[in-house]
């Protein structure tokens, strides 16, 4: 009687130590995949917070993006895209580049004399259309941090562009360089004030 008393208390501690054992085995398991989980949302965000690009015109510039394919989606460059479409320059800019371009705000366009763009934008003025938007582009990337004081670069129109510091600010000729190093997949674009024209 006492040694059947015995078995049974026995097998008691044993599976209740088992069990307790095991208990304790799956614990950190279901902490690990609590963890992961937690840990694996927190990435997820740090990756949402760091997802690179510059908002211009309204609209995220990434650089998986070519030049034309980021300035297509900016609501400030309509004028503009309107203006490289009819100059047929939409595949030199979708090129493998690198290009450095200045991009004239819509505003920019809208300080020329009354009737410019309009002129400008006629097929028969197509060849003097791309002389304007090409003194606008460089070939090579440069950021802003490149573009020093007295700098003097040549552009994909023939004639060259100047640099200058003021206040903390680029300038390219007169124009201010309003949002710096939108990169792109082929290049970098700086959003500028006004509209430089070729001599």
């Amino acid at each position: 009687m006492n040694k059947t008393i015995l078995i049974v208390v026995a097998a008691v501690v044993i599976l209740g130590g088992g069990l307790f054992y095991s208990m304790n085995m799956n614990q950190p398991a279901t902490n690990q995949t609590a963890n992961q989980t937690q840990n694996g949302a927190a990435m997820e965000g740090e990756s949402m917070e760091k997802q690179e690009g510059v908002m211009v015109g309204g609209a995220l510039m990434t650089p998986d993006k070519d030049i034309v394919d980021n300035a297509v989606g900016s609501a400030d460059h309509t004028t503009l895209v309107a203006a490289v479409q009819a100059a047929g320059l939409v595949e030199t800019l979708k090129g493998t580049g690198p290009f450095t371009v200045f991009a004239p705000t819509n505003a920019a366009f809208a300080k020329l004399p009354a009737g410019t763009v309009d002129t400008l934008l006629l097929p028969e003025n197509k060849e003097k259309l791309s002389g304007v938007l090409t003194y606008h582009v460089i070939p090579g990337a440069y950021r802003a941090a490149d573009l020093t004081d007295g700098l003097t670069l040549e552009t994909v129109n023939g004639q060259s562009l100047t640099f200058t510091m003021k206040d903390g600010s680029v300038y390219v000729n007169e124009a201010k360089v309003e949002i710096a190093d939108v990169i792109s997949s082929n290049g970098v674009t700086h959003v500028i004030d006004s509209v430089v024209l070729p001599k």
